[in-house]
């Protein structure tokens, strides 16, 4: 009788965003318990700091969820986290946070439902080492991949299907990585998803819960942008009117540092590995129609967007400096929604980059279906930090791939046109430090790999 009464209320709920971004209260009328007995999906980690760390999960139905941690060995005492309540309005997912963390200590986690421990453990979780002032960097590893398509017969669109090569994700697992940065159209809104928000939540809702997907989820951090299918329809851009409700369910669905700033909504933020840092950007809430005038000086990123990234790029003391967007970049030549369709902002943000010289600059993509590196040399300018700029784009994972372009810029032997995903590897000490980027396919068999040394990126050779 109480899961009938709860049904009828979701039916019965408001609407919580006003105008034309209206998301449902709750997400939709479906037979879920009226007290939770499992997870629907996770527990997921976001990057974790120092001192903290976030888990992400989501429940089959209402429920109390709590963490259970302690550092690996039984040393210290056992701890706890708050308590959530799930509920649907909020998707039944949760963000909890574990403090009182150490720098550089494995901890072993356990989720309790309902005051009840779940009958496998919770991930094992890693804070980093507290390196500044006191060591060099260490080395470590980053995953990047785009374009997550998962085949759904009720809402595809007919003939062959378009997903796949799903099989990608347990070498991506036993990579064993510190962190996974996604790059966009981490699913995919069909036609009949984004003509509603609760369309858009049933898609996140399926989607997240996919088993194979999911044992990768459960082993590694994760970080994420969007790009259009992510977002909304194909190639939406600002005008989009379920915006609202689509940066809604982004922000229950994965656990970055932060999304956007106070005043200045989007997905856009910065995350911190060791000498690293990767800026994160949103090329969909501010962006122009692809068709619009380009005389008219239209924007991608616009300018609030890149007045933050500036000041952040002039304040970031990491050797490696890393541009992430859903579209390329630096081609030229992409047809599709790259930013060379933007050149009045681009060409204004590459001058100041020279201008600036800013060293260790690499920029990183997904959303072509193909993945590539690409080196683009400044000749225009002259000075002793204008090095070449590299571009990582690295797309799919399960959509269909595509064909290569005429890029101008890219590097010989590097265009793949399979399933991947790609691996950054930073190593070495001093003037030897250097990223080594490979290429795999679904079953992380090495495509291609480039080695990127500090002088590659502007620094000096002593």
């Amino acid at each position: 009788m109480k899961s009938q009464m709860q049904r009828r209320d979701f039916l019965r709920s408001g609407l919580v965003l006003g105008g034309a971004g209206m998301l449902p209260k709750s997400l939709w009328a479906m037979n879920l318990p009226a007290s939770a007995t499992s997870l629907h999906a996770g527990p997921m980690v976001g990057c974790p700091a120092y001192r903290s760390a976030t888990i992400w999960l989501q429940t089959l139905g209402p429920a109390k969820v709590q963490i259970r941690y302690q550092a690996q060995g039984g040393k210290g005492s056992m701890q706890h986290s708050e308590t959530v309540q799930t509920d649907a309005g909020n998707f039944y997912a949760a963000n909890i946070v574990l403090d009182e963390l150490q720098p550089d200590t494995r901890y072993q986690t356990q989720v309790l439902l309902n005051d009840q421990a779940l009958p496998s453990a919770g991930p094992l979780l890693r804070t980093p080492s507290l390196w500044t002032f006191r060591a060099p960097p260490p080395d470590f590893k980053v995953l990047t991949g785009s374009c997550a398509y998962i085949n759904d017969p009720r809402y595809d669109r007919p003939g062959k299907p378009y997903g796949g090569g799903y099989e990608i994700y347990e070498p991506m697992r036993q990579e064993q990585a510190d962190l996974m940065v996604w790059l966009g159209d981490n699913l995919y809104f069909r036609e009949a998803d984004f003509a509603s928000p609760a369309g858009m939540a049933l898609r996140y809702w399926s989607d997240r819960a996919f088993a194979p997907l999911q044992r990768f989820l459960n082993s590694t951090p994760q970080i994420a942008i969007w790009d259009d299918h992510d977002y909304g329809p194909n190639d939406s851009d600002s005008s989009f009117v379920f915006k609202e409700a689509a940066l809604r369910l982004f922000q229950s669905y994965w656990p970055n540092p932060s999304f956007g700033l106070p005043g200045t909504p989007g997905i856009f933020t910065q995350q911190s590995v060791y000498d690293a840092d990767f800026f994160l950007l949103d090329d969909r809430w501010y962006r122009d129609a692809d068709a619009a005038p380009e005389s008219r000086g239209k924007v991608m990123f616009g300018k609030a967007q890149l007045d933050w990234l500036k000041n952040a790029l002039l304040n970031s003391h990491a050797r490696f400096k890393f541009i992430a967007a859903g579209g390329q970049m630096l081609n030229d030549d992409d047809a599709y929604e790259g930013w060379n369709l933007y050149p009045e902002e681009r060409q204004e943000f590459l001058d100041w980059l020279a201008d600036n010289q800013i060293r260790g600059v690499i920029f990183l993509s997904g959303d072509r279906h193909i993945s590539e590196l690409m080196r683009r040399p400044r000749p225009r300018y002259s000075g002793k930090h204008d090095y070449p700029l590299w571009e990582i784009t690295s797309s799919p994972l399960n959509s269909g791939p595509a064909k290569g372009d005429h890029n101008p810029y890219r590097v010989p032997g590097t265009l793949v046109e399979q399933r991947n995903y790609c691996s950054l590897h930073f190593r070495g000490i001093g003037r030897e430090r250097h990223l080594l980027v490979r290429c795999k396919d679904v079953r992380g068999r090495s495509l291609w790999e480039q080695r990127i040394s500090s002088q590659d990126l502007g620094y000096e050779a002593t």
